[in-house]
């Protein structure tokens, strides 16, 4: 007696026929695609070119095996890829609508744009290399760490993206959005702003004008991977004191050594001239006196006397997301939710 496993897999349909004693035909596997069955069937073990051995069945039913756990495998790497697109969709429109409610926010209150800018930074500028510390974290949330000096002038602003929280959190879907999250998108939001208005005047104020250039001319695509950073964690308490200096106050040697220490040289310093205080062009007068700045702050400054401001805009993009998750562990799945699944037996057809 012997015995034969039969697969649904094209590459058995292929193996020896099997010989029936009792009708002298021969069976072959079926190419259709049927559950794995076990047959008796009387076969001349004693040799001969028709035989199909004990090592032949279990090859066979290896073969069979493996490639069910490969199709069962290959099901789980289909529905965790669609998984992931409906999470990345669930993200990018998320991360759209906080986009427009910050800008509606901003574009209403122009003047808050630099402190904004220096919300954003001081939050950011937290980070401490050696003990990994700090960072874009939303403790200037904390009212001991807003009222402190480097931040006296910050609370109506942080007030003002509290209230641009509720509206957002209202329609996330996924959970309230982080105050990490907030801040740093509200300072792309701003940069974004003043962008935008810089076309708008060299169209001589006419807005339509403006917008058709800054999408020709402008590097809105750099933002990419400033994107991609989206799922902040908000700390649980206040950073140390004595990590950020009053800008306004601040020597450039104090600029510089601050810049330093998280990684960034005069060419950084420079670009984000407009984080350091509220008055830029003041800043940047003082940058200048420096020799190791003063390039970068001429070379920036042609730069916005340009219509694409490329070097300008590419640089502080660039800056700003590296400054905007030091130290910081993203969470890729953030305000993404489970699909509704839907009852098809409720549908009407």
């Amino acid at each position: 007696m012997g015995v034969s496993f039969l697969s649904t897999l094209p590459s058995l349909v292929h193996l020896s026929p099997l010989s029936n004693s009792n009708t002298g035909t021969h069976i072959y596997p079926s190419p259709r695609a049927v559950p794995i069955r076990c047959n008796k069937i009387e076969t001349d073990v004693t040799g001969g070119d028709n035989v199909f051995r004990r090592r032949d069945v279990l090859k066979c039913f290896g073969a069979a095996i493996s490639m069910e756990l490969i199709a069962i495998s290959g099901s789980f790497v289909e529905m965790a890829s669609a998984a992931d697109l409906i999470q990345r969709r669930q993200r990018s429109e998320f991360q759209s609508s906080v986009k427009e409610t910050l800008y509606t926010a901003i574009k209403g209150k122009p003047e808050v744009v630099p402190s904004i800018l220096t919300l954003a930074l001081n939050d950011a500028m937290t980070y401490d290399k050696a003990t990994k510390s700090g960072g874009p974290n939303g403790s200037v949330r904390f009212s001991s760490e807003i009222s402190r000096p480097e931040n006296k002038a910050l609370s109506t602003v942080l007030d003002l993206l509290e209230e641009a929280k509720k509206e957002i959190d209202s329609y996330s879907k996924g959970g309230p959005i982080s105050y990490a999250d907030l801040i740093q998108y509200a300072a792309q939001s701003a940069i974004k702003y003043t962008f935008l208005a810089s076309a708008i005047r060299k169209c001589g104020g006419n807005e339509e004008k403006g917008n058709l250039l800054y999408a020709a001319y402008g590097s809105n695509g750099q933002w990419g991977l400033f994107d991609k950073q989206f799922g902040r964690t908000d700390t649980q308490e206040p950073d140390p004191e004595g990590r950020i200096p009053q800008w306004e106050k601040a020597t450039v040697q104090e600029m510089k050594d601050k810049f330093k220490a998280i990684g960034y040289g005069p060419r950084q310093l420079a670009v984000m001239s407009a984080f350091l205080g509220p008055d830029q062009a003041a800043t940047e007068a003082l940058l200048a006196t420096d020799t190791e700045v003063l390039p970068w702050v001429q070379k920036y400054q042609r730069s916005r006397e340009t219509v694409s401001q490329t070097d300008y805009e590419v640089d502080l993009i660039t800056t700003l997301t590296k400054l905007s998750c030091l130290g910081q562990q993203i969470n890729y799945e953030a305000y993404t939710y489970p699909v509704q699944k839907i009852d098809v037996t409720k549908l009407k057809l």
